[in-house]
């Protein structure tokens, strides 16, 4: 090698040797990249954050068009719980700041995206986020090494030439790139990122707007008042969010061209595949629909000689001319940027969409390689909220949790709680958890029973389609049976063809509720960890294989599952049933009973009474007992009881506080 061969060697070898290097790269400053940021800086991992723009949320600087989200700035809702709150609030991300939170930041129940900048760029800020502004990233390959953890390192290079090196790389830009039509006379259509939204400009004139989604309505309601005719035209029929429960279709504040619409006021909506039309403008500058087979079979390229549909149907829908055509057809993942050895797409028409992930939110194709946010709606597409910043900033919490095991040895978080309190603990997170309410049928929270079952650990908001995976991805055991608490919808609530406002679409009576319809908790029972093939070959439309048993919760008009008999009584005897135990709480007397009588106590009795564990009880209580003749009322013991009462803030021992009574029912 000669001397100008070793001097490149040397430049090769010192820029590898002197690129930073972080156990963490995130992609993105926008709502997804600045909660991961949030949750590894609270952890005090090494990590950086690379936003192309000079603060965060560049995104939301653009979109949407006309400035009004589609996302509830819920700001009352008559509970002081911080995690209820969260429920509705569809807006903040997940931080110990009482002060970070939306409704801070604006009144407006569909707040502008102008709060939602302001509230990004305030969270990085406040929670001092590691994010290097002016940084795009233009270049993600992989460089093999043997010491890597995966056997590779990830290789990010910004549009300066400057090289970085991550372990893990957490992609959180979103679905940002226009999806584009192609078709002939394509040319000649506007874009949704780039067309007047002054309705001035559209007074008097005809248009056609491609797409049936929100950006489509949100064009259409912006210059309805002030066009002749707004027409919509796109493959699929437009789907209702109140009818689909889906948060990504059209939307209620959106929707005002269906009034005009079913009402004949000369709006209207199409259903045609893009890919067989064609576009063509005639000599006054006006756009004509016609069929892409008609305009091949025409040696004429004059717009005045080829024919039209109406040649034929005199009837066309599309007959009329008009003056703007409008694309409004959504967003794709930018893959430009990533080499093809990370194999992010498989080239199919989904795939060009969204990357190709598992349901843990890690590339198919690379170790180490998250995507979150936006882009990993793939894992729960049209089903739940994982698009969205109510749902994925839960999916971004479940990957830095599985991060944690994974790379620092910290388990899944948990709490272990006595046997006793398992129907407690069940009905509080179906009560109060955002994430099980939002990202229904895809994060569950999980119930691992201990031997015997005389105590159980809570695992919450684990994704539930990585089930047989649960020891590796948590570092817990599942020895001795489980339970999967997740909350559904009814599996024929909605569709196409249904009327969601049928007379009968809500069941009230305890014995139906498996056939609830509306979101309600739906509680698994496995005596063993389903295996993956359990999970490949589950029942169709079924989030989890069969269980040993299964138990809906009724559904509710306040979504409020507290009711002593209707909620609480038939969870508390299925729990009772797939145990073969006594779940109750008694009086100390009682339990002294039953040692008496039975050979096997309440599992109440035996770690509370018998242990000495119980709680005195109060001299409210004490009379209670005994004016509901729960309690003897000892009269021979009357005067020394009183003293007692009278020089003490309790009742005398062994008596315990009850949750319950030992009532049959209750």
């Amino acid at each position: 090698m000669g001397p100008s061969g070793l001097l490149v060697a040397l430049a090769l070898h010192l820029a590898v040797c002197s690129r930073p290097h972080r156990d963490y790269c995130v992609l993105g400053a926008g709502p997804a990249g600045l909660q991961m940021a949030a949750l590894l800086h609270r952890a005090g991992r090494d990590y950086e954050v690379f936003e192309r723009e000079s603060a965060p949320g560049s995104f939301f600087t653009r979109y949407p068009r006309h400035r009004k989200l589609i996302s509830i700035n819920k700001r009352h809702t008559g509970k002081a719980n911080a995690e209820f709150n969260l429920r509705h609030d569809w807006n903040s991300l997940i931080s110990d700041d009482p002060h970070l939170l939306f409704r801070h930041y604006s009144q407006a129940y569909f707040p502008d995206a102008s709060d939602m900048v302001r509230y990004l760029g305030d969270f990085a800020r406040r929670l001092g986020l590691h994010v290097l502004y002016n940084t795009n990233i233009t270049h993600v390959t992989l460089d093999k090494d043997p010491q890597a953890w995966n056997g590779h390192y990830f290789i990010l290079t910004d549009q300066k030439g400057q090289v970085y090196q991550c372990s893990v790389l957490l992609v959180a830009t979103g679905l940002a790139v226009p999806k584009l039509v192609d078709f002939p006379g394509s040319e000649y259509v506007e874009g949704y990122e780039s067309v007047s939204v002054d309705p001035e400009d559209f007074v008097g004139q005809n248009v056609l707007i491609l797409g049936h989604g929100n950006s489509a309505f949100e064009t259409a309601e912006n210059i309805l008042g002030v066009t002749n005719f707004v027409h919509m035209l796109s493959r699929s029929r437009v789907r209702l969010s109140w009818a689909t429960h889906y948060v990504g279709d059209v939307r209620a504040i959106n929707n005002g061209l269906l009034d005009t619409y079913q009402l004949k006021s000369l709006d209207g909506l199409l259903e045609s595949d893009l890919e067989y039309l064609a576009l063509v403008k005639d000599s006054k500058g006006k756009f004509h629909i016609t069929l892409k087979f008609l305009l091949e079979n025409n040696s004429s390229q004059s717009a005045d000689s080829i024919p039209l549909p109406e040649d034929d149907n005199d009837n066309f829908a599309m007959r009329v001319a008009y003056d703007r055509v409008i694309r409004c057809l959504g967003w794709t993942f930018d893959f430009s940027i990533f080499d093809q050895s990370l194999r992010l797409s498989s080239g199919t028409e989904f795939s060009k969409k969204y990357p190709l992930i598992k349901a843990s939110y890690e590339s198919k194709g690379s170790r180490g390689l998250f995507i979150l946010g936006t882009a990993s709606h793939s894992v729960d597409y049209r089903k739940s909220a994982g698009g969205f910043i109510h749902g994925f900033r839960y999916t971004a919490r479940a990957v830095h949790r599985l991060l944690e095991h994974r790379h620092h040895g910290m388990p899944w978080p948990s709490t272990e709680y006595p046997i006793t309190q398992l129907t407690s603990s069940i009905i509080r997170r179906v009560n109060e958890a955002s994430g099980l309410y939002q990202m229904f049928s895809v994060l569950a929270d999980i119930i691992l029973l201990k031997e015997n079952a005389t105590a159980f650990e809570y695992l919450e908001e684990f994704p539930m389609q990585m089930l047989a995976q649960l020891e590796m991805l948590t570092g817990r055991t599942a020895q001795h049976g489980l339970f999967v608490i997740n909350m559904e919808y009814g599996k024929n609530f909605s569709g196409p063809e249904k009327d969601v406002f049928y007379y009968d679409r809500s069941v009230a009576h305890i014995e139906d509720a498996w056939m609830s319809n509306f979101l309600h908790p739906v509680i698994y029972y496995y005596r063993h960890l389903p295996t993956e093939q359990d999970m490949r070959f589950r029942p169709a439309q079924w989030p989890l294989p069969r269980p040993t048993a299964i138990h809906h919760i009724v559904e509710d008009f306040l979504t409020d599952w507290t009711a002593p008999v209707g909620h609480i009584l038939p969870l508390r005897r299925f729990l009772e049933n797939c145990l073969d135990t006594d779940l109750r709480s008694f009086y100390a007397e009682s339990c002294f009973l039953f040692t008496l009588t039975r050979q096997r106590l309440p599992p109440f009795c035996q770690q509370g009474y018998l242990r000495m564990q119980g709680l005195s009880s109060t001299k409210s209580l004490w009379q209670h007992g005994v004016e509901s003749r729960l309690l003897q009322d000892y009269t021979a013991m009357e005067n020394i009881s009183s003293r007692w009462l009278g020089d003490h803030s309790s009742a005398p021992e062994p008596l315990t506080q009850s949750l319950d009574s030992n009532k049959e029912e209750l």
